[in-house]
């Protein structure tokens, strides 16, 4: 057909009435859902990777040696567990960009949507926005202490560095302006994008912080903040019966515990969920049906795993240790000959073929003198170290993401801070004591008997085998006065550890960036 005929059969000069213009578009909550999603993928990035490995490889709770060279990466996980890391550390660079471009990212929407129709879809998406952007400031804050703070988009000029008590007080202001205009429904439509009890949270972790943060303690005011949250009207938040579920692939909105969390589906490509992978031991590819060889390099401490010292405790179960069997009671067993199997072996059969059962012992050793920081290249080393299975390994994926959504801010935790809070001086609310709250959640987690008394060491061994493989434990740490302790093959105990090196490549392009103490 031509032009022509098309025109004389068409009217082509009508008005489209469902045409996108300022006027039309944004308006509803799904038109801002899609025009923020930037912000929150680019936050799902870096959480159980860079953030991850700078948050538990830094303490007792994780350890990853070299396997015969591989995994060694120009020494950065052996620094995270020495405490050795520079300013060119991978994890630490990689980081800050992360975390960097997700603020960027937050000031580039609000830039966007500032001129947008005045509707209460607006208020409500600007507000999260800022709550994501302080989240992103909060973490960097807890990492590197002394930051920048930019909440405008294309300021060419290097912004100033902000003190840690600067940025602090920042966040407090921000997050206390935001709480009105955050919405207070818990569910699908929310998930994945912070509520008004995101921000109460944040303002809660900020606070039980605070005497490390700023120097001054403010205790009062995290019971406050978690207050807020158990007091929330319709009770949206409860302590779940089945951990292990909180976890699985299919976990949710329908979790009852989180607070805010960052979904994850291996369909998308952005940001790879690695801890399951990092942790199963190769040998257990088969019982959990996967479709890759998981990588394996990852565990945990007996220092750490220590804490797990309560035979009727659920959260026993999220290891993996001792003698493996398949779901019907059959032994794991790997068929590889006496050198695969122990790579020193000197006998007179080296090439002989064996067959064992797979035993994932507690303790790391450094067996090959020949590499630094390496346990070896063979089934001795590869069944090293008890692995953590919280986030339960997902046989649907191809690929290094999951369908494990992320938990950033859990109702455990509330109760938890609250709990220390109190233990720390603050006054007790609602007829809570920090023993109430703690029995509140091992009545859950445990059939053993309420305890009588709680301290506040009690409460950190809590806390281990509550949040394990969730981020908190360097934090905790550092709040405990524990982080310059000893474990595995760390020995160093500068204090000045517990903040991370502005990286070189943020120093090179902002020169007004102050490296931290001790770098």
């Amino acid at each position: 057909m031509s032009l022509a005929a098309l025109t004389s059969c068409h009217k082509l000069d009508l008005d489209v009435a469902t045409k996108l213009t300022p006027e039309t578009f944004p308006q509803t909550q799904q038109h801002y859902i899609q025009l923020t999603g930037q912000v929150y993928v680019q936050l799902r990035q870096g959480i159980s990777t860079d953030y991850f490995f700078m948050q538990s490889l830094s303490t007792d709770e994780a350890i990853m040696p070299g396997r015969g060279g591989n995994w060694y990466d120009s020494g950065t996980y052996e620094q995270h567990h020495k405490h050795t890391w520079t300013q060119d550390n991978g994890h630490v660079g990689s980081g800050w960009g992360w975390l960097s471009s997700t603020i960027s990212k937050a000031n580039q929407s609000l830039f966007l949507l500032k001129d947008a129709p005045e509707t209460p879809a607006k208020v409500t998406a600007l507000a999260e926005l800022r709550a994501t952007r302080a989240l992103a400031l909060f973490m960097m804050m807890d990492l590197w202490g002394n930051i920048p703070v930019v909440t405008t988009f294309g300021q060419t000029e290097a912004p100033e560095q902000k003190t840690r008590a600067q940025v602090f007080a920042f966040l407090e202001t921000e997050l206390k302006e935001i709480i009105p205009n955050l919405s207070t429904v818990v569910g699908v439509s929310t998930y994945g994008r912070p509520t008004r009890y995101t921000a109460h949270a944040i303002l809660a972790k900020m606070y039980l912080n605070a005497q490390v943060y700023t120097g001054t303690p403010r205790y009062d005011d995290a019971v406050a903040q978690c207050d807020a949250i158990i007091n929330a009207p319709g009770t949206p938040y409860a302590l779940e019966s089945d951990f292990r579920k909180m976890f699985f692939i299919d976990n949710g909105p329908q979790i009852k515990e989180f607070i805010f969390a960052i979904p994850f589906n291996p369909s998308f490509t952005s940001g790879n969920f690695l801890p399951a992978r990092y942790s199963l031991p190769r040998s257990l590819r088969q019982k959990y049906s996967l479709n890759h060889t998981p990588s394996a390099p990852m565990s945990t401490l007996p220092e750490y795993y220590a804490n797990f010292n309560d035979p009727n405790d659920k959260r026993n179960n999220q290891w993996i240790k001792g003698p493996q069997f398949y779901y019907d009671g059959t032994p794991v067993t790997v068929e590889t000959t006496n050198k695969g199997y122990d790579q020193f072996y000197n006998g007179p059969e080296p090439a002989k073929k064996i067959v064992y059962q797979v035993d994932i012992t507690p303790t790391v050793t450094l067996r090959d003198a020949s590499r630094p920081f390496d346990a070896g290249n063979d089934e001795v080393a590869w069944n090293m170290g008890y692995r953590n299975n919280k986030f339960y390994c997902d046989s649907t994926s191809a690929n290094r993401n999951q369908n494990n959504d992320f938990p950033v801010f859990r109702y455990a935790d509330i109760l938890l801070m609250k709990a220390e809070s109190i233990l720390r001086g603050a006054t007790a609310t609602n007829g809570q004591t920090a023993l109430t709250l703690v029995n509140q959640l091992r009545a859950v987690r445990t059939t053993s008997t309420p305890w009588a008394a709680v301290t506040l060491e009690d409460l950190y061994k809590e806390r281990c085998r509550e949040f394990s493989w969730e981020c908190w434990h360097r934090n905790d740490m550092i709040r405990f006065g524990k982080y310059e302790g000893t474990w595995g093959f760390k020995t160093n105990s500068d204090v000045r550890r517990r903040l991370m090196p502005i990286p070189a490549g943020a120093r090179l392009l902002n020169p007004k960036l102050k490296q931290n103490d001790g770098y």
